[in-house]
């Protein structure tokens, strides 16, 4: 499938995604300088959001509306006030559009509500992001999916008939460019929780491509996800952890980022392809594995025996397969120190 220019398969290198989510922490000037360090570090796209706070929720004080769990990075926030610091402003995406366009690199949202769809629509936004806690949002999906451009669609919180239902609304819809993104939606996301085994899995059961949305610290999962088969990877984003943000403490760094592109590309290449020929790189060390090699000079017809023959590098001799089929017969001519045996000589 294309999204954009890229081409995004198991046979291209991982299509790698910068997530800005709310690091911009409410300034234009910093959201553009997280497309500049996003470009400089190789993403393949900028990704936004698309939504308000009055869009997601109310403001409400019930406690419905408010985050309990402890262990949540947000707790005792409410969903109004997460919402609306976290917002990218719609007067900034046409500028951020321009600046990734202007820096070569993708510009992707997600959008939360129906309206955004025609906004991002308009700005010929290359694809859309139908995010985990929006997968279920039906009518999402299926206005997204008659605009013709691709959708991503990510998977966390999702049985495999929540994700046929959304994968069903867009097909439905004749988008037939769907590239599933397996997401554990905690945050940030214990690697244990990952299940990256369902890469593969997704894809032989939706027949669709599949990526991965990593929400655990490093990259150290996002390298796993491509070593069995992600062919794009999104990582949330921030210029420094330090700064602060609703996202930054699981977030990449512009130096983790660089390492995520460069060390991506180096699993995606060491994956290969199922073959037992010995490769052309390799045949050149051939001669450096063991071979039987005469180490004692012999007369003809004097007995081969483990002094005067030897398994030993380098590879020009005989197999030493046949090393103890040679012990005890007799040698059909002279031969020095140093002679490769080989089979020809003991014919």
């Amino acid at each position: 499938m294309l999204i954009g220019n890229r081409k995004i398969g198991i046979n291209q290198p991982p299509f790698i995604i910068a997530e800005m989510s709310g690091n911009h922490n409410g300034s234009l000037q910093r959201a553009l300088e997280i497309v500049d360090a996003a470009a400089e570090c190789g993403a393949d796209a900028i990704k936004l959001q698309t939504y308000t706070a009055d869009s997601m929720t109310i403001d409400c004080d019930r406690d419905d509306f408010k985050i309990n769990d402890p262990s949540s990075l947000w707790h005792g926030r409410s969903l109004y006030s997460l919402y609306e610091e976290a917002h990218t402003p719609r007067n900034w995406h046409y500028e951020i559009s321009q600046r990734a366009k202007a820096k070569g690199i993708l510009y992707l949202s997600s959008p939360f509500d129906l309206e955004s769809i025609d906004f991002l629509d308009n700005l010929n936004v290359c694809a859309f992001k139908i995010a985990s806690f929006e997968n279920n949002h039906i009518p999402l999906i299926q206005k997204a999916a008659k605009t013709g451009k691709p959708l991503i669609i990510s998977t966390g919180m999702s049985s495999l008939s929540d994700i046929e239902i959304a994968i069903s609304a867009a097909k439905k819809a004749h988008c037939n460019d769907i590239l599933l993104l397996k997401c554990t939606s905690s945050y940030p996301a214990s690697p244990i929780d990952s299940n990256l085994k369902l890469i593969s899995v997704y894809s032989k059961l939706f027949n669709t491509e599949v990526g991965l949305s990593d929400h655990t610290l490093g990259i150290g999962a996002s390298l796993a996800g491509v070593a069995l088969g992600a062919v794009a990877i999104e990582k949330h984003f921030t210029l420094d952890k330090k700064d602060g943000g609703v996202d930054s403490s699981f977030s990449l760094n512009p130096d983790e980022l660089r390492s995520l592109k460069k060390e991506s590309i180096i699993a995606w290449e060491a994956v290969g392809k199922i073959k037992f020929e010995i490769s052309d790189s390799e045949a050149k060390s051939l001669q450096f594995k063991r071979s039987i090699y005469v180490v004692k000079d012999i007369q003809k017809g004097e007995k081969f025996n483990e002094n005067n023959i030897k398994i030993i590098r380098p590879g020009y001799g005989a197999h030493p397969k046949y090393f103890k089929k040679i012990l005890g017969k007799k040698s059909n001519s002279n031969f020095t120190k140093g002679t490769p045996l080989k089979i020809e000589n003991l014919i």
